[in-house]
């Protein structure tokens, strides 16, 4: 893989494919849960719960590539903009790779899409999108030799916020809308639940059987307030009964 620099900035792509892929299958286009298909997963507030978990992970894969880019640059060993670029295409591209073979196919524990008849063509079109086009274009990067002259800490920065807002997109409402998803804890009964919208002034959308995960119209300025009500992940994006209907047990 070459230099100590190379490898972290694979495993940034690694990173920033997996924010790529939980922002918009899992929120925006609503596919798929991480564990939509695992064994004993059937309830949404899990399933959601471990969402927030995989982009908790995806913040620290990412800050630890940061810290060892940044180490690496210290020592001299930054490299230079094109090498950098192949090797953040690896490991975007590594990372559709793995999630297909292992998520998909070994351990089943997600498809692309959950709600079509033939769900391989869809891995396989993705796969073929954000897997095998970013492996190439990134060895295509690779090859163009020796940089003239190294990436210094501007580049790091930007990438460090870049890395940053692609998980803090999870927290953002969506344009016009003032509905957020939330998860409350296992054993809050659904006249807690009311209480804990009524004392952030939220007005409840949509709530599942068990009141585990609802939908509620709230500034986003107060979201943080359910937290103190029994919340486990409160998220701006917002999902609509309809959105949820395919993964209710």
């Amino acid at each position: 893989m070459g230099s100590a620099a190379m490898r972290w900035a694979v495993l940034l792509g690694v990173a920033l494919g997996g924010f790529f892929d939980g922002i918009l299958l899992h929120q925006i286009l609503q596919w798929h849960h991480l564990l939509s298909l695992a064994p004993g997963m059937a309830d949404l507030r899990l399933q959601l719960l471990w969402d927030g978990y995989f982009h908790a992970l995806m913040y620290l894969v990412a800050g630890l590539a940061l810290w060892g880019l940044w180490r690496a640059m210290r020592r001299s060993e930054a490299l230079g903009g094109a090498r950098l670029a192949g090797a953040l295409l690896l490991g975007f591209g590594l990372w559709h790779l793995l999630d297909a073979v292992l998520s998909h196919w070994l351990l089943g524990i997600h498809r692309i899409r959950m709600d079509v008849d033939d769900p391989l063509v869809w891995d396989l079109g993705w796969l073929a999108a954000f897997g095998l086009a970013p492996l190439a274009l990134g060895w295509a990067f690779l090859r163009r030799g020796p940089p003239r002259a190294a990436v210094g800490g501007r580049t790091l920065a930007l990438l460090a916020i870049a890395s940053v807002a692609a998980g803090a997109w999870a927290l953002r409402p969506a344009p016009g809308a003032d509905v957020a998803t939330v998860v409350f804890r296992n054993g809050l009964d659904p006249a807690q639940a009311m209480q804990a919208l009524a004392d952030a002034e939220a007005r409840l959308v949509w709530a599942d059987e068990g009141f585990g995960v609802v939908a509620v119209a709230v500034a986003p300025g107060d979201r943080w307030r359910l937290y103190r009500h029994g919340a486990l992940l409160v998220s701006g994006a917002g999902l609509p009964a309809g959105c949820l209907a395919w993964s209710r047990p």
